[in-house]
């Protein structure tokens, strides 16, 4: 099953046809965890989060949530680099969805309660491949961490 996700998500660049729901959905969820994963502190915090969001964006309970999670870190471990990973998501997932996957980014990037540098680097970096502008990714970014009562320093 996993082997045949990866095959269609990775498959021949020239192939524009947009991933099923279920297909794009795991991408984007495979997305998160490789942010939660970048400051190698993937914790509980996060996975909630991961849920949360993933549970939030296609009206999932919380326990179809958790195994998109689950099915996400496999595929995540087993995904090319991040370039080539959201290069497939911008092809096939569209802009203002695209958007909405940055300000999920960013709620899971402050998720734990701690501002981190790798994981802040890959969510600008992630943002300039998807093809966001850094105008709305800076907005979703503080909206995020409006929510999360953080505060921008």
């Amino acid at each position: 099953m996993f082997r045949n996700l990866l095959t269609r998500l990775f498959a021949d660049s020239t192939d524009q046809t947009r991933l099923n729901g279920q297909d794009a959905e795991v991408a984007v969820a495979s997305l998160l965890v490789r942010l939660a994963r970048a400051d190698d502190h993937y914790g509980v915090v996060e996975q909630q989060r991961i849920d949360q969001v993933l549970a939030r964006r296609r009206g999932l309970t919380r326990i179809e949530a958790a195994e998109k999670r689950a099915a996400a870190e496999m595929i995540e471990a087993e995904a090319p680099d991040t370039v080539r990973f959201t290069r497939t998501i911008k092809e096939r997932v569209e802009l203002q969805d695209r958007q909405k996957i940055i300000a999920a980014l960013w709620e899971v990037a402050y998720a734990d309660g701690q501002r981190d540098p790798e994981e802040e680097a890959l969510v600008r970096l992630v943002a300039g491949l998807l093809g966001v502008n850094d105008r709305d990714s800076a907005l979703a970014r503080n909206q995020a961490l409006d929510d999360l009562g953080q505060v921008d320093s």
